[in-house]
């Protein structure tokens, strides 16, 4: 059984983590990963409390192995998540857009493991000081909610691993086990995938976006929103929109009002694919097909395992 610091702590056998994304990560999907050997994550920040409490319900009698919950501290009701994961005992959250700070102690006061998402080496010491027992170093590459540093992945990750002394998830970009040797070579002790598992029939997206990610090709994704919070979408309509409200340089009170409410909900759960947010990785143009989360955590896996025994030249 593969062992390191990161299955350890969280107790799995794979050393993967499947990103907590909203609209898309619900019991199903978070628990067919723990099942399969790595770390599901319930995404919080589209559920309202009850909605939380009850796929935390689910993925328990779904799986008997750990799971966790990710909280977008940018989100309201984050009070309530928080007072709902500590009832009913969830052994591991994931905090990102926000300060670490914030909630991280009275997590481990339950016994909970803490890990908190960066997109800079400056976070990840605020992470680690905070107490959090592990940080994601998430590349520019990352899709939805993204840090303003525009770093990739390839210089996050070493920049990251040389800063701290807690272990290190690689995010951004990665959705095949060359990536994630990749990943690991560079220093991280495991690697959290997102928008592979999208493509998923777990997956609690609509199925227009799924099949809109199997479709994307290189440059389709581009980072905007950079005056209020910068987000990673697919190019459409609404995409558009955006771009042109920036063009003519919309205040941040007009670039709000655009966004308004419900678009990542429009889009990645309804299915509206020009009026809707579609919050996706710049990988989606390497994701064809759609797979059983099992399948593809396997898969993964093992294209790593055997790329890191047997090196192509």
């Amino acid at each position: 059984m593969y062992q390191n610091s990161i299955t350890r702590l969280f107790n799995i056998d794979i050393p993967l983590v499947q990103a907590g994304m909203i609209w898309a990560s619900g019991w199903r999907l978070a628990s067919a990963v723990s099942n399969a050997g790595g770390l599901g994550l319930l995404g919080s920040g589209s559920m309202y409390p009850e909605i939380l409490k009850e796929n935390i319900q689910k993925c328990k009698a779904a799986t008997s192995k750990p799971f966790g919950v990710n909280v977008p501290l940018l989100y309201p009701d984050i009070d309530k998540h928080i007072q709902t994961i500590i009832d009913e005992k969830v052994p591991i959250v994931f905090t990102s857009a926000g300060n670490p700070k914030t909630y991280t102690a009275a997590l481990k006061q339950h016994g909970i493991t803490v890990v908190h998402v960066v997109s800079s080496s400056k976070f990840a010491l605020k992470a680690q000081d905070a107490g959090c027992d592990a940080v994601v170093a998430e590349g520019f590459e990352a899709g939805g909610h993204n840090g303003r540093e525009e770093t990739t992945s390839f210089v996050l990750i070493p920049a990251v691993c040389n800063a701290v002394q807690i272990p290190v998830i690689a995010a951004g970009g990665i959705a095949t086990g060359r990536q994630m040797l990749a990943a690991m070579i560079l220093g991280a002790s495991a690697v959290q995938v997102g928008s592979r598992f999208i493509a998923s029939p777990e997956a609690s997206s609509h199925i227009n976006f799924k099949n809109a990610i199997i479709n994307a090709a290189e440059g389709d994704t581009v980072l905007t929103m950079k005056q209020l919070t910068p987000v990673r979408l697919l190019k459409n309509k609404f995409y558009r929109d955006v771009q042109e409200a920036e063009a003519r340089c919309s205040s941040v009170e007009e670039m709000a009002k655009l966004l308004g409410r419900g678009r990542a909900k429009k889009g990645m759960f309804e299915g509206d694919m020009e009026e809707g947010e579609l919050e996706i990785g710049q990988v989606c143009s390497l994701i064809t097909d759609m797979k059983p989360a099992a399948e593809i955590v396997a898969e993964i896996w093992a294209e790593c395992q055997s790329l890191s025994q047997h090196p192509q030249k």
